[in-house]
This record gives C-alpha cells, sequence and structure tokens, in this order.
C-alpha cells in the first residue's frame, strides 16, 4: 500500500485490468531523474491504455512528500505519484535499489523487471511485453 497525493491508501490491485508500470524513483537520484521525461512521455504516450505508478521512496530523511511534490511540480511532469511512506511497497517488491521498474499484466502478473536506469527503447519493449494496441 502507498499513498496518493491527499494521504489516501492506494493498492496495486486497484488498478488491475489493464496493464501497469511500476516504477520506484526518488528526486535525489541522479538515474531516477535521468528517466522520469522518457516514463512522462510514455504516460502521454499510453494515457488511458496503461497505468503508470510512479512510486517516490518517501523517506522523510532525504526525501519527503513535499520535496517530491515541489521537484515534480518544477519538472512539469504530470504522470500519477504515489509515496511508499514507509517502504511497504518497496519490501513487497523487493526494491533494493533504484531506480526500479516493474511490468505489470492487466491481470495483476509481474511480467519483466529492470533494475537501474532504462532508456526509452527499453521503457518500450517492457510496455510491449504488456500491451498491445
Amino acid at each position: 500500500t502507498v499513498q496518493d497525493g491527499e494521504g489516501n491508501p492506494v493498492k496495486l490491485s486497484d488498478f488491475f485490468g489493464k496493464p501497469i508500470v511500476l516504477n520506484f524513483w526518488a528526486s535525489w537520484c541522479p538515474p531516477c531523474k535521468a528517466e522520469l521525461p522518457d516514463f512522462e512521455e510514455a504516460y502521454k504516450k499510453y494515457d488511458g491504455k496503461v497505468v503508470f505508478l510512479m512510486v517516490n521512496m518517501t523517506d522523510n530523511q532525504r526525501e519527503t512528500v513535499r520535496v517530491a511534490k515541489d521537484f515534480v511540480s518544477s519538472q512539469g511532469y504530470t504522470f500519477p505519484v504515489y509515496y511508499d511512506v514507509n517502504y511497504q511497497a518497496a519490501t513487497v517488491y523487493g526494491v533494493r535499489s533504484i531506480p526500479q521498474t516493474y511490468f505489470i499484466s492487466a491481470e495483476g502478473e509481474p511480467v519483466a523487471y529492470a533494475t537501474g536506469m532504462i532508456t526509452a527503447a527499453q521503457l518500450e519493449q517492457g510496455i510491449g511485453m504488456i500491451y498491445s494496441e
């Protein structure tokens, strides 16, 4: 369970029925920041067809909800951001380093994942594994 921008609990299962791109990131992480523009473009391209869950690793030390929101706003990103304020999601997914991205089928089955920064082409490849027009 993570939180949305208003602090409401959100679960991955809330989004079953559509393919899901799940990305763990933080604003202090240079590789995370480098790949986020590609996620923004993919989010716009697949609007309504693929769900993007951009999960901020909110440790309340280096990263707070306010810091993350300010970063997203300053960059003009429009993808939805969720906050893993107690690392519950990171623990469930075994996230040990960021960025980390999961490609999950509409049925909720993990299909592929990538640890570390991915390129736009790799993002497209992962989406292609879970979605076809």
